[in-house]
């Protein structure tokens, strides 16, 4: 039947009824494997004031710092997205006495962030590190400091803006005697939070490394860690163990809700020891669309020499903004407001979307903006255009994504986590589904995708297995070369378990309970998924008492 809808404003909902179980907020990062060359593009989620962010990263080499795309984290995020859902056939009964009883399917980082006030200098003759690089790259100031000793850095950090923890001076010391730099990173001047971009480093090199160590003096307990890759290859943890969960923790009847919990419980288990991780996809990167990642009719040459009341017209041109008289204009890219504000200037309270839907408003007399067209449309280029571009150009050229997932307390971050390619294992999907088959006495029984298959009494949430139970299947390392070496394997204990559940709630696999057979499919003997109806196919089995008729 129709259901009423409620609108998320995103691709997917954190609450209400159809929850998804992976929260995307926080810093994801992206490893691209180029030949000698390693880039490493990395998402930054920040909620707090633009003079008080401040972000540093330990370095194994000088890279080169480019601009990255929020478009490619977007599609990456929604196109790997592991998602738990079900199949349901509902058997056909005739009992008059059966009033429906059963009830309908449920509607369903890396680095260091601290607070700082800019105290203007730069270092460069008060001793200590070396500024080997400085620049400006988008809307970020980059420095990069080599060498000094940890209360050096902690110090020239002190005085150009940079607070740190005193409990980061010894991780600065573990990273100094191994060899690592420094990147400082901070917003330019003026720049406020909504020009915060993605940032891409460029090294030689092949090691692929996650710099947790010095996360912790900001982490929070259980943080969520995720890696992207774009390889020729499935991609695994060279340093950190391999899981599998146990797919009977997983809460199937709401479509995976506990999804966090039973991750967070699997990579604490004792052989994982709290530094592991899940692959929740692995296979071909045309999952990934490239939609909006490039537009062939971005032109940033376009706003040169334009007005500001101009600017809409282009803005609608270029698919950059979509305006009606109902719901007045939106922009349709992340960041083309905020770099539009750094370069129009508005009066206070008037936001870019209001100038856009208005531009005659703001045109004459005090309230006339100022544009800096030159200086947008080489922003522009620089911090959309180009960015679409190349990550256009990564989708096309790297056949294989690789799509990690842990969670981690500051306690277990003494370890930074490595990677490695292995060109010999199967692929993981993202989508699984379990087929429900409720009975006419409302009872449903799940086949999940490995065969098993579980009973949920009519009424019944998912059921809580005992505190036994293991929330790993197995836990394993994998090496460079050779088979995994498996640590744990708890098969044979979920197993036994699940057959005693199932025995206890009074499962029997072959009863019908209420059903009647019939020679030919019924209007009623159907199956849906989502929106779609679809016919028994035939072969499908039901057996009742000595009985059994196909249909």
């Amino acid at each position: 039947m129709p259901q009423p809808a409620q609108a998320c404003g995103g691709t997917f909902c954190d609450a209400g009824p159809q929850s998804m179980p992976v929260d995307q907020s926080g810093e994801n990062i992206l490893f691209v494997r180029d030949g000698e060359d390693v880039e490493v593009h990395i998402q930054i989620r920040y909620d707090g004031e633009a003079e008080n962010f401040a972000w540093v990263i330990p370095l194994t080499a000088v890279p080169s710092f480019s601009i990255g795309s929020d478009a490619l984290f977007s599609n990456l995020l929604t196109g790997t997205v592991p998602s738990y859902g079900f199949n349901s056939t509902r058997e056909t009964c005739t009992d008059s006495r059966f009033d429906g009883g059963a009830q309908d399917d449920p509607s369903n980082g890396a680095g260091i962030t601290s607070g700082a006030a800019d105290s203007g200098g730069d270092g460069e003759d008060d001793g200590g590190p070396t500024i080997v690089l400085k620049e400006t790259v988008g809307a970020f100031d980059i420095v990069v400091l080599e060498g000094g000793t940890a209360d050096e850095v902690v110090a020239w950090l002190d005085e150009n803006g940079y607070q740190q923890d005193p409990e980061a001076t010894p991780i600065l010391e573990e990273y100094l005697a191994e060899g690592h730099l420094f990147g400082a990173i901070k917003l330019t001047g003026g720049a406020d939070v909504d020009q915060i971009h993605p940032i891409t480093l460029r090294y030689t090199g092949t090691e692929l490394c996650v710099p947790l160590r010095l996360t912790r003096i900001a982490a929070v307990e259980d943080m969520d860690v995720r890696t992207f890759f774009l390889s020729d290859a499935r991609m695994v943890p060279t340093n950190y163990r391999h899981v599998l969960v146990n797919p009977l923790k997983i809460d199937w009847l709401n479509f995976g809700a506990n999804y966090k919990e039973v991750i967070t419980a699997a990579v604490d288990a004792e052989h994982a020891n709290g530094r592991a991780f899940v692959t929740e996809f692995a296979g071909p990167s045309n999952t990934v669309s490239s939609a909006g990642l490039y537009v062939a009719a971005w032109a940033p040459d376009d706003f040169r020499g334009a007005t500001p009341g101009q600017l809409p017209g282009i803005l609608e041109s270029q698919s950059l903004a979509f305006c009606n008289e109902w719901d007045g204009c939106q922009l349709n890219h992340p960041l083309v407001g905020g770099v539009l504000g750094e370069f129009l200037q508005l009066p206070d309270g008037v936001s870019v979307e209001q100038f856009i839907d208005c531009p005659e408003c703001y045109t004459e007399g005090e309230n006339a903006v100022a544009f800096d067209s030159e200086g947008f449309a080489d922003a522009f280029d620089e911090r959309i255009v180009g960015p679409g571009q190349h990550a256009e150009d990564l989708l096309q050229t790297h056949d294989y994504v690789t799509r990690l997932y842990t969670t981690i307390s500051p306690h277990e971050m003494t370890e930074d986590p490595i990677f490695h390619a292995r060109e010999d294992l199967d692929e993981v999907p993202n989508m699984r589904i379990a087929d429900r088959r409720i009975r006419c006495s409302g009872d449903s029984v799940f086949n999940l995708p490995d065969g098993r298959q579980v009973f949920v009494p009519n009424g019944r949430d998912w059921p809580e297995f005992p505190a036994e139970m293991p929330w790993e299947e197995e836990v394993s390392e994998i090496p460079m070369a050779g088979a995994p070496m498996t640590l744990a394997n708890n098969t044979e204990q979920i197993d036994a378990m699940l057959e005693a559940y199932n025995a206890d709630a009074g499962f029997n696999a072959d009863g019908c309970g209420g059903c009647q057979i019939e020679s030919k499919p019924s209007s009623e003997g159907r199956w849906a998924m989502g929106m779609a109806i679809v016919l028994i196919g035939a072969g499908l089995t039901l057996r009742r008492r000595r009985a059994a008729t196909t249909l």
